[in-house]
């Protein structure tokens, strides 16, 4: 399996630093920056332990490991732009003409 940008994945937490999170995406290491993960935007929210299970999107493929989020804004615009790509979509053309 690997991972491409805007897919969406259930990560557990392997390590955790003070810059971000090392989790595992079905066999494949990815990171979490802290910024990326909603402890960093809320005290309400604990920060990540190893042994969290996430759920998480692909931001860039490209970067070893892959950079992920857990921020539901960052899945939001993935699904957008996952639509906006997909097969059946309407092309940019046709939404103009109507």
């Amino acid at each position: 399996m690997t991972l491409v940008n805007h897919q969406e994945i259930d990560v557990v937490v392997t390590a955790v630093a003070p810059y971000g999170s090392q989790v595992d995406a079905e066999g494949i290491t990815g990171f979490v920056d802290q910024t990326k993960h909603p402890s960093w935007w809320s005290s309400d929210v604990p920060p990540p332990q190893v042994g969290d299970r996430l759920h998480a999107v692909v931001l860039d493929d490209s970067r070893t490991p892959p950079r992920l989020s857990v921020l539901t804004t960052d899945a939001d615009i993935a699904r957008v732009l996952r639509d906006r790509t997909s097969p059946t979509a309407p092309s940019r053309e046709a939404n103009r003409a109507s």
